[in-house]
């Protein structure tokens, strides 16, 4: 009754950078109401643990929870998964590229993991989203006051405010520069007597196509009303929806685009999400997250005689 975890530092190269999320890669017989005990006691963003069905080399069952509920998709988990278990040897990684199968409860994510001598080095997988788009957005004085930005800072010439959903409704607002997304304050009485509540949004996706780093072409940063005023979380659930807006523009060109988007930066556990979108003008949008991670820590817990 000893199962092993381990923690991750999620799309980033770096210690103490990107996401911490904690994987148990063999919780054969854990029963629902030890999961849900087990991250609320570790208290991670997610926790992920996986199930090993029919035996198979290359499939593995992994729920995702965090300290309050179980959640059906996330994309973090999936790297910081397929991470851990190359790194433990649960998959063994003899090729350069290793194709493997995450189920979670929404289903089944195709997943590669590129290696370096039998080490992960990179963790790639798959998506296919529909996207709503609306273009109804609040004006440029009621973004700028629940921002605490000025009016000038708002991006209208290549791109603009809109309503986009691939199943949970985000509104994205551009700005010009990198300083304004890491500066913006989220003011929630300007935000209560603006449009913007009708739109059914309840996170904002500020981002800025400038940045001082050399291996990201975004900065993005989640704001809203159930998020604290100085929190910068992980954005990876919000790049579908970001994704789909960039295709909404005319001019994003027919074809696969290849770029990244990182989160925060030197002092705030900075992330960099590496993305291929493909184009096509169809109605689903197929999507290719990528990223790196690192081992932060491992350990066993013992449950002793709690009731599996």
């Amino acid at each position: 009754m000893k199962y092993d975890y381990f923690i991750a530092d999620v799309f980033t190269t770096q210690l103490f950078n990107g996401a911490q999320i904690a994987v148990f890669p063999n919780a054969d017989g854990l029963s629902d109401t030890t999961m849900k005990l087990l991250a609320r006691e570790l208290n991670m963003s997610e926790t992920v643990f996986v199930f090993h069905p029919d035996d198979s080399d290359n499939k593995r069952k992994m729920r995702v929870f965090t300290p309050t509920k179980e959640v059906d998709f996330a994309g973090h988990p999936i790297i910081a998964t397929a991470y851990i278990l190359g790194c433990c040897g649960d998959i063994a990684l003899t090729e350069p590229i290793t194709h493997l199968v995450l189920e979670q409860n929404a289903g089944p994510i195709d997943v590669n993991i590129t290696a370096v001598d039998g080490k992960p080095t990179f963790v790639q997988f798959a998506r296919k989203v529909v996207s709503i788009i609306d273009r109804f957005a609040p004006t440029d004085e009621e973004l700028a006051s629940f921002l605490s930005i000025k009016q000038s800072e708002l991006d209208h010439k290549k791109y603009s405010p809109r309503l986009v959903s691939c199943g949970f409704p985000y509104l994205i607002v551009p700005v010009w520069n990198y300083a304004t997304v890491r500066q913006a304050k989220f003011n929630s009485a300007a935000w209560s007597q603006s449009i913007a509540p009708q739109t059914a949004a309840q996170e904002i996706l500020l981002f800025a196509p400038k940045t001082p780093f050399v291996d990201s072409d975004f900065n993005a940063r989640l704001l809203g009303s159930r998020i604290g005023i100085y929190d910068d979380p992980p954005i990876g659930s919000a790049m579908p929806a970001f994704a789909a807006y960039l295709c909404s523009f005319a001019h994003t060109q027919k074809g696969t685009h290849v770029f990244a988007v990182d989160r925060g930066d030197a002092e705030s556990r900075r992330s960099v999400i590496n993305l291929e979108m493909d184009n096509k003008g169809h109605e689903q949008l197929a999507l290719r997250v990528g990223g790196a991670a690192v081992l932060f820590a491992q350990g066993t817990i013992d449950l002793g005689t709690c009731t599996k």
